[in-house]
């Protein structure tokens, strides 16, 4: 059963890009978090927070994962790059979505996955500077800050809540009405129907 979503953890990774999503997967109850790291030991985020990885990506269980997130992060080394790539490929030929922000979207480059689906990024011509193998340039979207397409979410670094949108799309959560609202919140902070009601009931009542 694919119920595991797993997020890669190095040191200097960029927790608050990722931290959106994660909080929103672990609300329903029904998907299993976890750290994987490039071994088991413990990683400092670039805000400063140490995590210790439940597992090394060598451990990934490929029939539960549900999904792979890769964060950005400017301490990305050349050896973590080429085994970040056989890690996507692994877990996206075996089925799983796979998702990146930032700097971790040439990961999925390196890997073979942007050629043939469109796909976004911090801007226009990183991704060939980064990786020159990469052919996708012309399913490059600069208009959007996060998209998904073909079980493969990217995202621009100012794009964490739209990134966060595409992944709980991607799994299902909510249904499309609540899913439309929870971005007008978190995006532009409009309330759903419901609370902007109790809100006026509130204000009525004092």
């Amino acid at each position: 059963m694919r119920d595991t979503m797993y997020v890669l953890v190095f040191d200097g990774f960029a927790d608050w890009q990722v931290a959106l999503a994660l909080a929103e997967v672990r609300r329903p109850g029904e998907w299993e978090v976890r750290s994987a790291g490039f071994t088991r030991e413990p990683v400092m985020s670039m805000s400063g927070l140490q995590v210790v990885p439940d597992l090394s990506v060598d451990e990934l269980d490929l029939d539960a994962a549900a999904l792979l997130i890769l964060p950005g992060g400017h301490l990305w080394l050349s050896t973590q790059r080429e085994q970040t790539a056989s890690v996507v490929r692994r877990v996206y030929e075996a089925g799983a979505p796979v998702a990146a922000i930032d700097q971790g979207v040439p990961l999925l480059a390196r890997a073979g996955l942007l050629d043939h689906c469109r796909h976004t990024g911090n801007w226009a011509g990183q991704i060939g500077r980064e990786v020159p193998a990469y052919s996708g340039h012309d399913q490059y979207d600069a208009h959007v800050l996060a998209v998904s397409d073909g079980g493969v979410i990217t995202a621009s670094h100012l794009g964490s809540i739209e990134f966060a949108r595409e992944i709980i799309h991607t799994l299902d959560l909510y249904n499309a009405s609540d899913r439309e609202h929870w971005y007008r919140l978190f995006k532009h902070a409009v309330p759903p129907p419901w609370l902007a009601g109790e809100r006026v009931d509130i204000v009525q009542a004092a």
